[in-house]
């Protein structure tokens, strides 16, 4: 059986991944970071500080204390930032200074905790628990950018401690001010606490990194650094890069349908590369690539549908792509010669239905399961239709996945013998029609209405309108991953009430839209977010367009091998998903046992002074 499932173990990792980063970078505007900040030191520590010192002396140097300490904050971010992790992609102004904030709310808790023992036990237990804030703080701003950032070790070493030690010195200046022994007295503890919170934080991302290595053989922390640069700066390479040296070399194979006028007129492209992993990362872009920069060389207006296959092969990296990219355009150049076509054809059993059209010795044909879900077709599909194609004389053929249908079912089944009966009474019936000269004309759209986020990915829709014996059929291609059940059957009522005797719509699989979305799939697909109405006007026009520009035209079939292209399969990239869950869940398991025994350590080390 091929299983279609809606959401396949890869989306299902990668969303749970993601979900982690989202909590983590849900930050506020620089604005009301800053104002939270502001009320925390100059109102938290005055207001605790004078509660203490209750007089007009007291609430003049308690003012002074919260002004100070915020003004060490806002330098020292700014410092942060701008010098030390000047070179990080994550660690703009906003998020150091967000990151104060929470050092902030954590550290209130232990000046507050100080100012209540202070009242009954004096005020040497203020200045106690406000230094074991201080070295909580310590230790969870070496946690993070010991954990995040990518920059060289010692900057963040800076980072870590440049922040706090700068933001106690107010401190330190005031216990001074009330009794000068307290500051000899509390010297030797910054030292140990700043040395212990390091190197507690440095044993935390340590036992975690080690459990990546022994599971999968690749270290937690640059997985993490570099999936979080990505979600938050949307850096492609650091992860790429992973994925070069994890992947292996494959041969691609590639199908290049060309129809010409006088000049090229339209191209149906299908790579056996698997649109993915996610954003910007290996070859989720490839689909619109592709078509832009064949149409940039050519002129003519392109479409990239899914092949048959499913995530074993996502390409490493933004090289790959262009690998493949330049392959096809230099072994496009080829002339054509198919000047007959046969009408459209379509044959359905069951949930299953096969459309084929024959241009030449070349077939066109595609599988839906829609209304039901419409996932990705194993390759071994693929290559009985074209076995079947064979004997049946035709001799390079493009085999498609519509994409084109999703349900909330989990899982929806369809056997590789009923695909391939199918397939063959659709072969055998548009091979035993008659065929034509006929005329082909394109067109693309890009909607403003629909983003990233909507489903719409940079290719927009394309329209391939093919006009054989006053049969007009139009090929939708919308540069999206899978589209909601039932927007199919709209999409063809609109357009058979346009004028169009046949018609099928296609996604490109592009996961250029996942991982920019959270939720239980990870990306919208199309007309889950978007305006029905607005999307099928957009392809009613688009298909009317492409019509109004027929053309006689012939055409040309090329199937090419591209070599020893880097991929990753699903499996592996499922694994790297996981991984991050798998860490997060780690850390929370060593969180208590670590920092415990750190802070009953620090207790110890200030009982003794």
């Amino acid at each position: 059986m091929v299983d279609v499932a809606t959401e396949d173990s890869l989306n299902h990792s990668m969303n749970s991944a993601l979900k982690h980063y989202s909590s983590m970078f849900f930050l506020p505007s620089f604005q009301k970071a800053v104002a939270s900040v502001a009320v925390l030191c100059i109102g938290g520590v005055s207001l605790s500080t004078f509660a203490l010192f209750f007089s007009l002396d007291g609430l003049v140097s308690s003012l002074f204390l919260g002004v100070s300490v915020f003004a060490a904050v806002l330098f020292s971010d700014y410092v942060i930032s701008k010098i030390v992790l000047g070179r990080d992609a994550i660690y703009v102004l906003r998020r150091t200074v967000a990151l104060s904030l929470f050092c902030w709310v954590l550290w209130m808790f232990f000046i507050i905790l100080g100012v209540a023992s202070g009242a009954f036990f004096g005020l040497l237990w203020w200045a106690k628990l406000c230094l074991l804030g201080f070295a909580a703080v310590t230790t969870f701003r070496a946690v993070v950018f010991i954990a995040t950032s990518s920059v060289g070790f010692l900057r963040r070493l800076v980072a870590s401690l440049f922040s706090p030690l700068l933001c106690i010195s107010p401190f330190m200046v005031f216990w001074a001010s009330i009794d000068n022994a307290l500051l000899l007295q509390f010297l030797p503890f910054l030292f140990i606490s700043t040395i212990a919170g390091c190197s507690f934080a440095f044993l935390f991302v340590f036992l975690i990194d080690r459990l990546g290595r022994r599971m999968y053989g690749v270290p937690s922390m640059p997985l993490f650094r570099a999936f979080m640069l990505n979600w938050v700066a949307a850096l492609n390479a650091p992860f790429e890069e992973l994925l070069e040296k994890l992947g292996e070399n494959e041969d691609i194979e590639v199908t290049l349908l060309k129809f010409d006028s006088y000049k090229p007129k339209a191209a149906i492209i299908v790579p056996l590369v698997h649109p993915g992993p996610f954003k910007n990362i290996g070859s989720s872009l490839l689909p619109s690539l592709l078509k832009h920069d064949f149409e940039k060389e050519f002129g003519c207006d392109t479409c990239v549908p899914l092949g048959i296959l499913g995530h074993e092969l996502d390409l490493a990296s933004q090289a790959q792509n262009q690998k493949i990219i330049t392959h096809v355009i230099e072994s496009a150049k080829f002339q054509v010669s198919a000047d007959r076509a046969t009408p459209f054809v379509k044959v359905t059993e069951g949930f299953v239905t096969a459309s084929c059209q024959v241009f030449g010795k070349t077939a066109f044909l595609s599988f839906t399961l829609a209304p039901k879900t419409t996932e990705d077709l194993p390759q071994e599909l693929g290559r009985i239709v074209n076995e079947e194609a064979e004997k049946l004389g035709l001799e390079c053929n493009m085999v498609v996945n519509a994409h084109n249908s999703l349900t909330d079912t989990d899982e929806v089944e369809a056997s590789i013998d009923t695909l391939r009966d199918v397939a063959s009474k659709c072969l055998k019936k548009a091979v035993s029609l008659p065929s034509y000269r006929f005329e082909v004309g394109a067109s693309t759209v890009f909607p403003k209405e629909f983003s990233l986020e909507d489903g719409m990915g940079s290719g927009g829709i394309t329209a391939v309108v093919v006009n054989v014996a006053e049969q007009k059929t139009a090929y939708v291609v919308i540069d999206g991953n899978n589209m909601v059940s039932g927007l199919r059957e709209e999409i063809l009522s609109a357009l058979n009430s346009a004028g169009f005797h046949e018609c099928e719509v296609f996604t490109t699989d592009t996961h250029a839209v996942s991982a920019v979305v959270l939720g239980r799939r990870g990306y919208h697909p199309v007309g889950e977010a978007m305006n029905h109405e607005t999307l099928i006007r957009h392809i009613t026009e688009v298909a009317n367009a492409a019509a109004s520009n027929l053309e006689s035209c012939k055409a040309g079939c090329l199937r090419l091998v591209v070599p020893k292209v880097r991929v990753i399969g699903e499996e592996r990239l499922a694994s790297l998903s996981l991984l991050v869950d798998k860490a997060l869940r780690r850390a929370k398991q060593i969180v208590g046992p670590i920092f415990v025994s750190e802070g009953l350590l620090l207790i110890l080390v200030l009982a003794l002074m």
